[in-house]
């Protein structure tokens, strides 16, 4: 598995306030969507995510997003390594993913682009 790269995760409280700084910082325009409530907007090697409080503390709880090329063989050598896949892989609205909970007890996301 090769992992391609990593999102850190910021969760704020005003996405459209938050955006033009992002842009300005990483130099790129936002990606947005939204998935269960919650708004998104990627830009540059940020994930910012606002929404009810109640979803915001679950995302709280996942480090970073860790992008790869395929997330069924992500699923695959998490598993054989011990981790514990807690959800998925499911479809995005970007591709798929899933949610694993490390041996040590970090827990990450990990994402491709394949529909």
């Amino acid at each position: 598995m090769e992992i391609l790269g990593a999102s850190l995760r910021v969760c704020v409280d005003d996405l459209d306030s938050a955006v033009p700084f992002y842009e300005r910082l990483a130099g790129g325009r936002a990606l947005r969507f939204e998935r269960g409530g919650v708004q998104v907007a990627a830009v540059g090697c940020f994930l910012l995510m606002s929404g009810p409080a109640a979803e915001l503390e679950v995302l709280r709880k996942v480090a970073a997003t860790i992008a790869v090329e395929d997330v069924e063989e992500a699923h695959r050598v998490l598993s054989e390594l011990g981790a514990r896949i807690v959800a998925g892989p499911v479809a995005t609205p970007v591709g798929r993913n899933l949610i694993a909970v490390h041996p040590d007890g970090a827990v990450y996301e990990y994402v491709d682009r394949r529909g």
